[in-house]
C-alpha cells in the first residue's frame, strides 16, 4: 500500500500501523489486541469533517486497516448530506486500496421516542447503521428516565444496529438498562475513541458500559470517529478503556471483518459476499 498517497497529492505521509494494545484478562495473561476494523468515521460530506472517502481509505490501508465503515452524520445536523447521498453510495466500489468499505450513516436521534432522521427503507440498503444522540440536533433534557428510554427505543429498531458515543454523559442514561436491551435486541454499543477528548465526562461511563458489556458478554466495537486522515484507525482511548476492565478479545468485534459482518447478519438479513469488482 506504499505510494498511495503520493497518488493522491503531491507529498506523502508516515501513518503508524494498526493499532495494537496488551490486553490482560482475568487468567493472568496478556493478549495482543490489534483492530483492524474502523466503524466510525467521517468525510467532508458530514459538513465539519476534512477529508474525502479517498484520502480516509488510503490513510486506513496505509495502517494495516482492513474494513472501515463510512458513516456520515443524518441529514438533520446542519452540514450533513441529504437522504439520496446515502441512496449514492451504492455506487462505491466494495473495495478500495484493499480495504472493504461499509456503506453507513450515523442517524441523529430526533427525540424522546427513539426516532431517527432516515426512514427504515433507507437504512435497510445500508451495510451498517449507527444511531446517536447530538445536542445540535436534539436539545439535551436532563432527563436520565427520558435518555435511557429514547436509547433503548433506537436499540429496538431492526434497522439500527449499534448506538455511537452512548456515554455521552450531555445524554446520561441509565447504563443497566441499556446495556440489558442491547443483550435483548442483539445490537451494539460503541467505545468511541474520541469520547473523552470532545465530550466533558465520558471517561466514566465508557468505563461503565464496557464493564456492563464485559460481565453480560456483549460484543462491542471501537470507532475512532476520525473527522480527518490521520485519526482514521486510532483507538488509543478506547483500547485504554478495555483494557482497564480487563474486557476479553472475543468480544472486540473490530479485530475482524468476518466477526463484524458475521454479527450484523445475525441482527437483520444483509450479505457481505464479494460483488462484482469495478
Amino acid at each position: 500500500m506504499a505510494g498511495v498517497w503520493t497518488n493522491l497529492v503531491s507529498y506523502t505521509f508516515d501513518f503508524p500501523s494498526a493499532v495494537t494494545y496488551n490486553v490482560s484478562v482475568k487468567e493472568g495473561r496478556s493478549v495482543e489486541l490489534k483492530l483492524i476494523v474502523d466503524t466510525h468515521m467521517h468525510t467532508i460530506a458530514s459538513g465539519h469533517a476534512f477529508s474525502t472517502i479517498l484520502e480516509m481509505v488510503a490513510a486506513a490501508a496505509e495502517k494495516g486497516l482492513e474494513m472501515i465503515a463510512i458513516t456520515e452524520h443524518g441529514p438533520a445536523m446542519e452540514g450533513a448530506p441529504v437522504p439520496m447521498y446515502f441512496s449514492a453510495l451504492s455506487l462505491l466500489p466494495e473495495k478500495i486500496y484493499g480495504v472493504r468499505v461499509l456503506r453507513g450513516i450515523e442517524a441523529n436521534i430526533i427525540d424522546y421516542d427513539g426516532n431517527v432522521d432516515m426512514p427504515n427503507k433507507a437504512l435497510e440498503r445500508l451495510d451498517f447503521v449507527m444511531a446517536g444522540f447530538h445536542d445540535v440536533v436534539l436539545p439535551p433534557c436532563g432527563n436520565v428516565a427520558a435518555n435511557t428510554r429514547a436509547m433503548i427505543a433506537a436499540l429496538a429498531n431492526p434497522m439500527i444496529d449499534a448506538i455511537s458515543h452512548p456515554g455521552n454523559p450531555v445524554f446520561q442514561v441509565d447504563i443497566e438498562s441499556v446495556t440489558a436491551a442491547a443483550k435483548e435486541y442483539g445490537k451494539l454499543l460503541e467505545i468511541n475513541n474520541n469520547s473523552p477528548n470532545v465530550r466533558a465526562g465520558s471517561q466514566r461511563n465508557c468505563h461503565s458500559i464496557a464493564a456492563a458489556c464485559r460481565d453480560l458478554k456483549i460484543p462491542v466495537i471501537c470507532g475512532s470517529d476520525a473527522h480527518f486522515s490521520f485519526d482514521a484507525g486510532v483507538f488509543t482511548n478506547a483500547l485504554k478503556i478495555l483494557e482497564s476492565v480487563d474486557f476479553p478479545e472475543k468480544l472486540v468485534l473490530n479485530t475482524s471483518p468476518k466477526k463484524l459482518t458475521r454479527h450484523l447478519e445475525s441482527i437483520r438479513k444483509r450479505s457481505f459476499t464479494k460483488k462484482k469488482k469495478r
